[in-house]
């Protein structure tokens, strides 16, 4: 009978990372990234893509989507769930530096690295460690709304990458401690995302779109057709991390302008 070691707390907080990474769909034992990820971890393919699943059992919008991981999430599943969703700016740093730390993931690391110097360039003249702090966390806020989503806007379907935002519904400034919180985030155009954060349209607490009445006088027929056709029609839901109602209603209470 084979031995089954349990896991470490660095396996866990790179098992933990890719899932925040990763569309739902793609978690399997084929995927060439879970091999990747498996043989740097020293886990075959099937027992991190088994790991994924489990992680998923924990995750709301997986379960009420009428999909379900595996049931065998531990103790140790559950514990890092929680500290996950306790402290996101915590929780990036530490499943970062678990990859930094293990000689054997020098090349996941390097990857890492290029990704954060090529989505953010607009710290100079900031401190190094604010700045690289900084970048780790917004790139996994990014990478776990873009893939919940499956990398297509939430309102439109547009799925072209350089024209997709991670955008927050409780802006940034407003509350630091879930500015990380993926289910403070959504997956929006450009267009849609200046729409939203300008107040102009919402999403009500039952996942459908409500725009300002400022833009319906508009006679522009290309706003007509990209932003107010979406009126009253349901967003596409994600398949992890669901946006918290409590964040809508304060974007609808406090952003949108209702008049």
């Amino acid at each position: 009978m084979a031995t089954h070691h349990r896991w470490r707390r660095e396996q866990l907080l790179v098992a933990f990372y890719l899932y925040c990474r990763m569309p739902f769909g793609k978690m399997h034992s084929r995927n060439p990234d879970i091999i990747r990820y498996a043989n740097l971890i020293g886990r075959t393919p099937s027992a991190l893509a088994m790991k994924l699943t489990n992680i998923a059992s924990l995750d709301p919008a997986i379960l009420n989507s009428g999909r379900s991981g595996l049931p065998g999430a531990s103790a140790a599943d559950r514990a890092m769930w929680d500290e996950m969703n306790a402290d996101w700016d915590t929780f990036s740093l530490a499943s970062y530096h678990a990859i930094e730390c293990l000689d054997t993931l020098a090349d996941m690391k390097q990857s890492l690295d290029e990704e954060l110097a090529d989505e953010f360039s607009d710290y100079e003249g900031s401190n190094r460690v604010v700045v690289t702090t900084a970048r780790i966390g917004q790139n996994l806020f990014r990478k776990s709304v873009l893939s919940a989503y499956n990398n297509r806007c939430c309102i439109s379907g547009l799925s072209h990458p350089k024209f997709l935002i991670a955008s927050h519904i409780v802006p940034w400034r407003d509350d630091p401690q879930n500015r990380l919180n993926p289910c403070n985030g959504l997956c929006l155009s450009v267009l849609h995302d200046k729409a939203f954060d300008q107040g102009l349209l919402a999403i009500t607490g039952d996942m459908t779109v409500v725009v300002s009445p400022q833009l319906k006088q508009s006679p522009d027929t290309f706003l007509k057709e990209s932003v107010l056709a979406f009126e009253g029609k349901s967003i596409e839901l994600p398949e992890k991390f669901m946006p918290d109602e409590v964040f809508l209603s304060h974007h609808f209470q406090n952003i949108f302008i209702a008049e």
